[in-house]
């Protein structure tokens, strides 16, 4: 079992940047793949990207790539989304999930993730 803490969401205006982190705890964190997730009012939960548990193989959906930038540090417990340029489009609350997938690529869709975190809400402002 772990357990996901998201932090680091808030109001930023659109074209500023973000830094989410999600702290686990309960298992070795090294264990798990880890993704990011974003959910907005009405839509589907989307994925945004993954991460392999040795910090290896990063997954950016195209939606965000070039913007958008995940991360990982081991001995922190602790993966990292670094979100920028972001638009009003992208208001939505984002999670963090962990996924014990041995694939050597990160999974991606949110059914393969078996933790989550409770979300973090992003609003960016027009």
């Amino acid at each position: 079992q772990v357990q996901l803490v998201e932090s680091g969401g808030g109001l930023v205006q659109a074209g500023g940047s973000l830094r989410l982190s999600c702290a686990a705890s309960g298992r070795t964190f090294s264990y798990y793949a880890m993704g990011w997730f974003r959910q907005a009012p009405g839509k589907e939960r989307e994925s945004l990207a993954a991460i392999s548990r040795n910090g290896g193989r990063p997954y950016i959906a195209e939606s965000v790539k070039g913007r958008f930038t995940i991360s990982r540090d081991n001995a922190k417990n602790t993966v990292y989304l670094q979100m920028n340029s972001l638009k009003p489009e992208e208001t939505a609350v984002y999670y963090c999930a962990a996924s014990g997938s041995l694939t050597v690529v990160p999974p991606r869709g949110a059914h393969e993730y078996e933790y989550w975190g409770k979300g973090t809400q992003i609003t960016v402002s027009s």
